[in-house]
């Protein structure tokens, strides 16, 4: 049976890289899920307004569904996504309550450092203090894993995959 992972983590975390190569390398779906948000979200984290507990709401229940299917499918996939708070998690678990959280964590001044280079996407660096306040980090009792941004994305891969099998990594 093919695992549901999550990437989780704030904007400039890497989710989306990293979330990706590790599809690639489960030879699973990716799914990126700032495509499921609806244009209001869209167009509202645009213009650096955070969004809220309600205006996720109806875009964490279209993950979890993304979820539900591919465990019903029997595919596999992992979703990028930032699932900050445990009650977000919690939604997409309605998905499938299997499913892993991969957190991505790293400096604040990383991850501005990150946004302020990165263009194409529509969240501005300016709602990333937004994000940190509202983080809350996966608990022991959640099935999650940590890790830190500084290595590079093929680095955390490796190490998601060999964990994922049951081996180690050694880095050179």
């Amino acid at each position: 049976m093919r695992r549901a992972l999550v990437v989780m983590g704030t904007a400039g975390a890497g989710k989306s890289r990293i979330g990706s190569a590790l599809a690639s390398a489960l030879d699973v779906p990716f799914v990126e899920g700032d495509s499921f948000h609806p244009p209001e979200n869209v167009a509202q984290m645009a213009a650096g307004i955070p969004l809220t507990d309600d205006d996720r709401a109806g875009w964490l229940r279209a993950l979890a569904e993304q979820l539900r299917a591919a465990r019903v499918n029997g595919t596999g996939v992992v979703l990028a996504c930032s699932a900050l708070k445990r009650r977000y998690r919690d939604v997409l678990r309605t998905g499938d309550d299997t499913v892993h959280f991969i957190a991505l964590t790293g400096a604040p001044d990383l991850l501005r450092d990150r946004l302020d280079t990165r263009t194409g996407h529509y969240m501005p660096a300016s709602l990333l203090d937004s994000q940190l306040a509202a983080l809350e980090l996966p608990e022991p009792d959640e099935s999650a894993w940590t890790y830190d941004i500084g290595p590079t994305p093929d680095i955390i891969v490796a190490s998601i995959v060999a964990r994922l099998s049951g081996t180690q990594v050694q880095h050179t």
